[in-house]
């Protein structure tokens, strides 16, 4: 596959830092083997993730003078709602400094104690979010969405039987929600079909449910509706993001993904006026006034322009082909990577690659400090660690699948520079056998793979002191 062309100019330039070995290898120890702690002038691929990464245009950009800073009323505020409303359909929201924020507005007031949230696939802070409050997160994927190496459209799907089982079961009185997140990130970065979207809503409209949509890459869902359902070829790109999400009653978006932004998230309403008051509150409480919500208003501004420009065909084009292009590389260097590849990450199916590393040593982790050691990439882990601990057991939960996810910000490196990920994964998979698994030396007890401390397996050594903060 021949590099995508980019539909852009670069008119700015960061200088990156290159790193030794030896450099790397004494970074990673001092991080306890964890490349989220890891100082980002130590990196020099930054696949972590593409969430508040991205390059901004030069329109958002400008849009940034544009920003009115008034506490109460600014008028940035007024062209981000406007923005929301008219690209998506929502005439309520309620702004948030990030998707996390927004998540911890809307389940503060919708998770009660033994509360069950259905859905697709839930990511890390979402589950989070609803566990803290006593809440449980149940997955339930189609069943191809658990072969990485089976070719399918539409592997973000939900199991709409095993919902509609769950709502005609006995626990069907406590699940007052069901979600969808598009694209599905926790199942390998795979797109919902809009006639799974119709279906799931009609499931949870048949049992009085609320049917609430995660469409923090809503922009690159629509685009594979556009390549690869039936009957949308030709339907602009707005109509298809209008279809997606007309059934749902509410919406919870990150900015830092498809509104292409640096910081910032919303979450927003359809009709019912007496639940958006009741988020409203909450978000005073926990995020600011109602027309600022945690941002400054320069970021509203560039909220309200990338929500408009991430649907332009150019664009998205570019961005799903230049993730094809990581996807077809790393699998030219011999990593087994789950397909199709999807919208903003190439998923390497860890358990496969290494299939030495038993899964209770973290073959995903291990293959992240390994790619971190051969060539300064940082990707993130979407495995075991990130999946955390049973909350009634406190047992270790193993997903079905070991995945490492390499994030791709938007318009940000060359095609060039996402060659040095495969170049990095031949030199690893050289000698794979080589590579060891690792164990859990400190962990907190939520989101434990920000913070958590490592050793590698038979070479046990004391964990090193906590490094310094970045910028302390």
């Amino acid at each position: 596959m021949r590099a995508p062309r980019e539909p852009f100019r670069i008119k700015m330039v960061e200088p990156i830092r290159a790193t030794t070995r030896e450099e790397r290898e004494a970074a990673l120890a001092a991080a306890g083997w964890n490349v989220f702690q890891l100082a980002a002038r130590d990196v020099e691929l930054d696949l972590l993730t593409d969430s508040g990464t991205g390059a901004m245009s030069q329109a958002q950009w400008a849009a940034l003078m544009l920003g009115d800073e008034s506490y109460a009323g600014s008028e940035s505020f007024r062209r981000f709602r406007a923005a929301v409303e008219d690209v998506l359909g929502f005439p309520f929201v309620v702004p948030a400094h990030q998707g996390r924020g927004a998540e911890g507005v809307f389940f503060g007031a919708v998770i009660d104690e033994g509360e069950i949230v259905p859905s697709n696939a839930h990511f890390d802070t979402t589950r989070a979010h609803i566990e803290i409050r006593g809440g449980i997160a149940l997955d339930f994927p189609v069943p191809e969405a658990l072969d990485p190496g089976t070719w399918a459209p539409f592997k973000g799907d939900m199991d709409v039987a095993g919902l509609r089982e769950l709502l005609d079961g006995p626990d069907g009185g406590r699940v007052s929600i069901v979600m969808l997140t598009i694209t599905n990130n926790a199942g390998g970065g795979q797109p919902v079909s809009l006639a799974n979207v119709r279906a799931v809503a009609e499931v949870a409209r048949a049992h009085d449910k609320k049917l609430v949509l995660d469409i923090a890459r809503f922009a690159e869902n629509a685009w594979f509706v556009k390549q690869r359902e039936d009957g949308y070829a030709d339907v602009p790109l707005p109509e298809i993001v209008r279809a997606l999400v007309a059934d749902a009653d509410a919406v919870l978006m990150s900015a830092k993904k498809d509104a292409i932004a640096n910081i910032g998230g919303f979450v927003a309403i359809r009709e019912d006026v007496e639940f958006f008051h009741r988020l409203q509150m909450r978000g005073i409480v926990s995020e600011g006034f109602p027309t600022y919500g945690g941002l400054a208003g320069r970021d509203l501004d560039a909220i309200a322009v990338g929500l408009r420009e991430v649907l332009d065909e150019e664009y998205l084009r570019h961005r799903t082909e230049q993730v094809a292009f990581l996807g077809e590389a790393l699998v030219e260097a011999g990593a087994a990577v789950v397909q199709p590849v999807g919208g903003h990450a190439v998923y390497v199916d860890a358990g496969a690659t290494l299939p030495h590393v038993p899964v209770d040593a973290f073959p995903a982790w291990a293959l992240s400090c390994e790619l971190y050691l051969a060539g300064a990439v940082r990707a993130a882990e979407i495995g075991s660690v990130m999946a955390g601990r049973d909350p009634e057991t406190g047992e270790n939960r193993h997903p079905p699948l070991e995945l490492l996810r390499l994030a791709v910000p938007r318009r940000v490196y060359t095609s060039r520079q996402l060659e040095h990920a495969a170049d990095a994964i031949r030199e690893i998979l050289r000698d794979r056998d080589a590579v060891r698994g690792y164990e859990l030396v400190a962990e907190a007890p939520v989101l434990r793979h920000f913070t958590a401390r490592f050793a590698p397996l038979e070479e046990r050594v004391a964990a090193p002191a906590p490094a310094e903060p970045a910028g302390a």
